[in-house]
């Protein structure tokens, strides 16, 4: 990555192997994107559900030329899974921004033969 991961930590202990796993989700992005600008990943532990277990919010922000893509995921009882969800929802859409660069994406065009809506009015 050109500029280095920014990863917060809120209402939760640090913890090295967290951080280990993070940085290993932000590594593999780059084989999705190879010009990713900046990488911040935001872990928090949400206060609001006392005596229904614990529950842990990770929003992944990424940049890259011309775009910001966010993705965030909750979920209950492990920060491990939450990071691995949200770090795949920011692969997807990374693959997707790389198709539009490509011009891979698909166009609706009418089928010949086929009448669109401005012509039958």
């Amino acid at each position: 990555m050109q500029l280095p991961l920014q990863i917060n930590v809120h209402g939760l202990p640090h913890s090295e192997a967290l951080e280990a796993r993070v940085r290993e989700h932000a590594a593999k992005l780059e084989e999705f994107h190879s010009r990713i600008v900046s990488c911040r990943v935001t872990v928090e532990e949400s206060r609001k559900r006392r005596g229904k277990g614990r529950h842990f919010q990770v929003r992944v922000d990424v940049r890259i030329p011309g775009k910001e893509i966010v993705a965030s995921h909750d979920h209950d009882e492990d920060v491990y899974v939450a990071v691995r969800d949200a770090f795949q929802a920011v692969r997807r859409q990374l693959e997707d921004a790389v198709r539009e660069m490509r011009g891979d994406t698909k166009s609706h065009e009418a089928r010949p033969g086929s009448t669109t809506r401005e012509e039958q009015s």
